[in-house]
């Protein structure tokens, strides 16, 4: 397993429908859930691409800069796990990876991130703290979360 960080210019064509098709098979398919995920922000995106040897994508999430999902804040999105790898530590290892990232991008910014609720305690033990009310979010409960540098 490897992670390959690229920005949305840098994403082949391949890459590029391996992350939808992940992103599609689960937060659509899986989680019964019918929005629209392109969303026009993974083009200022960086990718997080969780790679296995043979070339499949096992993990994915993408790192937003502050001002475009929140505006003050940078954020993790997309945050995902294919299901032949969920309870392997692979989904931990690479929010670990992201928020790593994340900070060296953008020192010394908050972290904010929409959290699917059943996922609190998860984020939770990366440091990240629930902010406001539970809100629906395409049909799905949520929290804005926040970590502090």
């Amino acid at each position: 397993m490897f992670f390959l960080f690229q920005t949305f210019e840098e994403l082949t064509v391949q890459a590029l429908y391996k992350i939808l098709d992940l992103r599609n098979k689960v937060f659509v398919v899986e989680q019964a859930c019918i929005y629209l995920d392109t969303d026009f922000k993974d083009q200022y995106a960086l990718h997080m691409l969780g790679m296995d040897n043979g070339g499949a994508l096992k993990c994915y999430c993408r790192i937003l800069a502050p001002g475009i999902s929140f505006e003050k804040s940078s954020s993790i999105g997309r945050i995902i796990t294919a299901p032949d790898v969920r309870g392997t530590g692979l989904g931990k290892q690479m929010v670990n990876t992201a928020i790593a990232k994340t900070l060296e991008l953008f020192p010394d910014i908050p972290i904010q991130i929409e959290a699917q609720s059943y996922l609190l305690e998860f984020y939770q033990h990366f440091g990240f703290t629930a902010i406001g009310e539970e809100y629906l979010l395409d049909g799905i409960p949520h929290h804005e979360m926040i970590l502090w540098p």
